[in-house]
């Protein structure tokens, strides 16, 4: 298909227009534009290639003179036209973290009026949202077994196929539910690569939450802005050691923090200085000061904000009071204070020990 032809068929897919299509023997060529172009849904009511001559018997009811004239033409119009009259459909699609359900809906057109219409729709919108939600209670959609035709199905995803769309960008994120009792609050992320998860990371975000309600989970993403994304495998064992132990943990494919808002608003990230240090630094915003603030400031404008513990950089041990933020941007940066938290140790010196394997503590 050449690029004249592709243009023409996505301003016949952006027209209100609906067509069922009938074809035999050429130009079938045509069919197959049509729908490899996205949205073909939106045109192509139903499609069928009438091709022997009992199929043609069965489409016009009579055994044709010719099989390719003009007047056949007409007649194969007329019935296409015909029977486009009697169809109205509804498709209907329910996606979650593991599943998607499919309910696909064919009316016979003329048998009810519009608002009859819209109300069996409204109704099989209502019985897709239950399911989903995994409620057994039946939804009554006043369908005609004779004069309508309701197709409905369900795909599950397994953990691999799941994690796969996440790494391919079809999903942004997978969460893996810990054991913890049901908290209400804030939510309170602390974001790593987690190779391996240990003890400080632990505390860390216990300390966070000790000083207000929150609702604790970890972050990670399974891309890198400077690595190749993580494979499967290896997210399934970093996850492991969260739901080994109960914790909640979130892997979406987002590496930088300004994304990470946008999934998770109303959040707060628990951070250490080293990387608050990093956050206000405009050399990571192409080396604008005015592009870091509007970045920051665009996290803040999702309800999110900062809880920043004090550790070692570059020798020293610093925390929040030892960096100059923009007086914009304080109030989005609140310290742990130190004798609640302090822990030197890092996922780099841990992978480093003799015996280092992942997931010990």
């Amino acid at each position: 298909m050449d690029a004249t032809i592709k243009a023409v068929v996505e301003a016949i897919h952006a027209s209100p227009t609906q067509a069922v299509l009938f074809i035999s023997g050429g130009a079938s060529q045509a069919l197959g534009w049509l729908l490899s172009v996205p949205r073909a849904s939106r045109t192509v009511l139903e499609a069928r290639v009438p091709y022997s001559k009992m199929s043609m018997l069965h489409l016009l009811h009579k055994v044709p003179s010719q099989y390719v004239n003009s007047e056949v033409a007409d007649e194969v119009a007329l019935a296409a036209y015909n029977h486009a009259l009697t169809l109205s459909r509804c498709h209907i699609a329910a996606r979650t973290q593991s599943c998607i359900l499919k309910y696909d809906l064919v009316l016979s057109k003329g048998w009810r009026d519009r608002f009859g219409e819209e109300n069996v729709t409204s109704r099989l919108l209502i019985k897709a949202v239950s399911d989903i939600c995994g409620i057994t209670m039946t939804v009554p959609l006043d369908l005609d077994e004779i004069h309508d035709t309701l197709h409905a199905s369900r795909s599950d995803f397994t953990e691999d196929e799941q994690l796969d769309q996440l790494v391919n960008g079809e999903t942004c994120m997978i969460s893996y539910s810990g054991k913890q009792s049901p908290i209400k609050g804030r939510r309170f992320i602390l974001s790593g690569s987690f190779n391996p998860l240990h003890e400080g990371h632990l505390k860390l975000l216990d300390a966070a939450c000790s000083v207000a309600e929150c609702v604790p989970c970890f972050e990670m993403s399974a891309i890198n802005a400077d690595k190749p994304p993580l494979t499967v495998n290896e997210i399934k064992k970093r996850v492991g050691q969260f739901t080994e132990r109960g914790k909640t943990i979130i892997v979406t494919n987002q590496p930088f923090f300004y994304k990470k808002a946008e999934l998770l608003a109303d959040s707060s990230f628990v951070i250490g200085i080293d990387t608050a240090i990093r956050l206000i630094d405009p050399k990571y915003y192409e080396g604008s000061h005015a592009k870091m603030l509007e970045v920051l400031m665009g996290i803040q404008k999702l309800g999110c904000d900062f809880i920043v513990a004090g550790r070692k950089v570059a020798e020293c041990y610093q925390t929040l009071e030892d960096v100059q933020i923009p007086a914009q941007l304080r109030p989005m940066f609140k310290a742990i204070p130190k004798e609640d938290f302090r822990a030197d140790i890092s996922s780099t010196e841990l992978r480093q020990k003799p015996g280092w394997k992942l997931g010990m503590l």
